[in-house]
């Protein structure tokens, strides 16, 4: 009996451990990082082949704020905060769904992260360049759905340092550091233009199909 006693008190004490995040306004942990798929050059080739190539359109009537983020996700979350459980590893979240701890990769330089407030959100095709690839015609509607697109590749956490230095420019301009990523990051960046109907510049067309003849 005395063995089984044993077990019944571990058992309960594993569940008021578990428990304890949550009375102390913590929300469970997500135990291992969920990075965006790896690159199918194939697919992007196709796809690069039926994007429309045109030259891009004028900045007029673009500001960050004609596509609404972050938008609200449920239970206090927003998508910022959704994309950092997704993406991280150990996320602990306050009754904010704020991240307090985690560990993070950013796949665009290989940093390992454990403060969230290092992180940026990126857009993988930022919204200024989607402005002048066709964006600039939609309603907020689409635009808000575009900013906030958490079922495929258009979100990804990565360093502040590297977000800030891609800025708006496309491929032709700028690569993420970490070479090796190279191949996945332009198919990603292919797969967004081709979801949302978004053209390519001459320049950036010619520097993605650089890219994926190495791929």
């Amino acid at each position: 009996m005395s063995g089984k006693r044993t077990t019944v008190v571990a058992v309960l004490l594993l569940a008021l451990t578990g428990c304890q995040g949550v009375l102390d306004g913590q929300l469970p942990t997500t135990s291992s990082q969920q990075q965006p798929p790896a690159a199918n050059s194939g697919q992007a080739a196709q796809q690069l082949a039926g994007l429309t190539i045109a030259a891009e359109a004028k900045m007029a009537g673009y500001s960050r704020e004609r596509f609404p983020h972050w938008a609200g996700q449920g239970d206090s979350c927003d998508t910022r905060e959704v994309v950092l459980r997704q993406q991280g590893s150990t996320v602990q979240t306050d009754g904010e769904c704020k991240a307090t701890s985690g560990t993070w990769v950013s796949v665009y330089d290989g940093v390992e992260v454990t403060k969230a407030g290092d992180l940026d959100i990126d857009h993988t095709v930022p919204l200024a360049e989607a402005w002048r690839s066709g964006a600039d015609k939609w309603d907020e509607e689409k635009r808000k759905a575009f900013a906030n697109d958490l079922g495929g590749v258009q979100l990804i956490a990565v360093t502040a340092k590297t977000n800030r230095a891609k800025g708006d420019q496309d491929p032709a301009k700028w690569m993420p550091p970490k070479q090796d990523y190279a191949c996945t990051y332009v198919a990603h960046w292919i797969q967004v233009k081709a979801q949302y109907a978004l053209t390519v510049d001459q320049a950036e067309h010619d520097a993605l199909a650089g890219v994926l003849a190495k791929c």
